[in-house]
């Protein structure tokens, strides 16, 4: 293979950079040319492809997004797009593409994969919601910022005495709120994957309040079948504490990968291009303890993933 291509489709997510450095030097060290294509699948199809050198990807490491740029893609949606971005594809003589995304890209370059493109498939997504993977780039960077905003909220939380509902992203997959409010010391972790206890919380609310305690940190996974603003105002009539909400956001997405997402995208990536280097069948391309592997890029994204019950039971009993 002579000839690959790299796109970052979806949300944006620290450590995209570091696997689009990774790819770029990769192919090049291997004699390869490669591509980069602006905004994803919308770029593809528009034909944004321009030719990627050693200098294209210098210095971006450290930065958070992504230098080619993403977009969601309507038109990629249909059989018409996807047969143009396939020929757009042709035009330029590319033999493969490595996607960087999370599932709805990865499902993405299925499509083209069925259409004879090989594709190689980088989890690139903070929600950690690919079951085939143990983590997905950006998740560390993500429950890291996290972290750092319970600290803030905590100080003046315990200086209005009043309990606060933190919401985090992560869609249909609570991981972010589970592990940012184990390692941030929550009293009380709410995810899709458990129904929500509401006189659990309240009871745990009014116990906290009766030893003395300042502050009362509810860490709520967006996909919670309950508005945070329904919650708060549930906690406060119920146990009269005087309840905020703080919505964290996009400040997720952004800001310097940590070194663990750093390595994480270097050697997912550079594992991609050695896939394609090789001739292999497209692949998704994951981490299972320390070890990168790879599956079968149709079978990966039908694997349903396994909650981890083991460190919501902890959170439970370190948050007595």
């Amino acid at each position: 293979m002579k000839k690959i291509a790299i796109l970052t489709s979806g949300g944006d997510a620290p450590g995209m950079n570091a696997a689009l450095r990774a790819a770029v030097r990769s192919a090049i060290y291997y004699g390869m040319e490669v591509y980069g294509i602006e905004r994803g699948y919308e770029g593809l199809i528009d034909g944004d492809i321009r030719q990627m050198d050693v200098s294209s990807v210098g210095d971006i490491m450290h930065r958070g997004g992504t230098i080619l740029g993403t977009a969601r893609s309507e038109r990629f949606m249909t059989q018409e797009g996807q047969k143009r971005a396939v020929g757009m594809l042709e035009n330029f003589e590319i033999e493969g593409l490595v996607v960087i995304g999370g599932d709805g890209s990865l499902r993405g370059g299925l499509e083209l994969s069925k259409k004879g493109v090989r594709v190689m498939g980088i989890p690139g997504t903070i929600d950690n919601d690919l079951a085939y993977t143990d983590f997905t780039i950006g998740f560390d960077t993500a429950v890291n910022t996290v972290l750092g905003a319970i600290s803030n909220i905590r100080d003046t939380s315990s200086a209005h005495e009043r309990s606060t509902v933190i919401e985090v992203m992560g869609r249909r997959c609570g991981d972010i709120a589970l592990y940012a409010g184990l390692t941030g010391g929550a009293e009380t972790i709410l995810i899709p994957e458990i129904p929500v206890d509401i006189n659990a919380l309240c009871r745990k609310v009014i116990q906290g309040r009766n030893r003395g305690k300042k502050h009362n940190l509810i860490i709520k996974a967006e996909g919670v079948n309950i508005s945070s603003q329904e919650l708060a105002a549930v906690i406060g009539e119920r146990t009269g504490v005087d309840t905020k909400i703080v919505v964290l956001g996009y400040i997720q997405r952004g800001g310097s990968p940590t070194a663990r997402d750093r390595m994480l995208a270097s050697r997912m990536a550079s594992k991609a291009v050695e896939l394609l280097k090789d001739d292999s069948l497209s692949k998704a391309i994951g981490i299972s303890g320390d070890c990168i592997v790879e599956y079968d890029l149709e079978e990966a994204l039908h694997m349903g993933r396994e909650f981890e019950t083991d460190i919501m039971k902890l959170a439970d009993i370190l948050s007595i």
